[in-house]
């Protein structure tokens, strides 16, 4: 896979854009944006989320991180997706009561696919537990959590992650944690530039 990374001059360097991860290995060096650590799983994913977004006011949100797929998918390791939307698989209650899902901002997507063609737009579940999405290709802890803080927020957000394992893998020293990391943090730069050039557009 090849990933095209984008410069940005001064004029672009808004520091508007939250980028939210959820552990300090999937976030790059901020070079225009504010980062946020917002721990492992849906709870803490929504309650960092809120307070960053209650206290920063940003335009845009982008959740990065690592993730696995299903072997079926043949995604290699490393490989980009970029969520088409974020769905709680846990919430198994009527839509009417509480949403599951929550769709990527229509604008961010356009953007972020033609920043990186190479990768493959999904819809990625979201569970507190490893295994525990289903009908979906694509398994993280919490981009429903960072997704829905920001909707409510009335702030534009999308998720993308970098494969790092097979769900089907039990064996944690299979799983390819650094290529993961490395892939989500040199892709961060292109796919911020992306969506402040979206947002100057808008």
């Amino acid at each position: 896979m090849t990933t095209q990374i984008l410069t940005t001059d001064a004029s672009e360097r808004h520091g508007d854009i939250l980028v939210v991860a959820a552990t300090s290995h999937e976030l790059a060096a901020p070079n225009g944006w504010r980062n946020v650590v917002c721990g492992v799983g849906p709870v803490d994913a929504t309650a960092a989320t809120a307070a960053a977004i209650a206290r920063h006011a940003p335009r845009a949100v982008l959740h990065v991180g690592i993730a696995g797929a299903r072997r079926a998918r043949a995604l290699a390791p490393g490989s980009l997706v970029i969520g088409t939307a974020s769905r709680y698989c846990d919430l198994e209650i009527p839509p009417q009561w509480a949403p599951n899902t929550v769709a990527a901002s229509p604008e961010l997507l356009r953007a972020l696919q033609d920043a990186v063609p190479d990768a493959v737009a999904l819809t990625i579940g979201t569970s507190a537990r490893v295994g525990g999405t289903s009908d979906c290709d694509v398994e993280a802890m919490e981009g429903f959590g960072v997704l829905r803080a920001a909707q409510l927020a009335r702030v534009p957000a999308i998720e993308v992650r970098a494969i790092s394992n097979e769900i089907e893998e039990s064996d944690r020293a299979r799983w390819h944690f650094a290529l993961a990391f490395e892939a989500i943090i040199r892709a961060t730069p292109t796919l911020v530039v992306a969506i402040q050039r979206a947002l100057a557009h808008a």
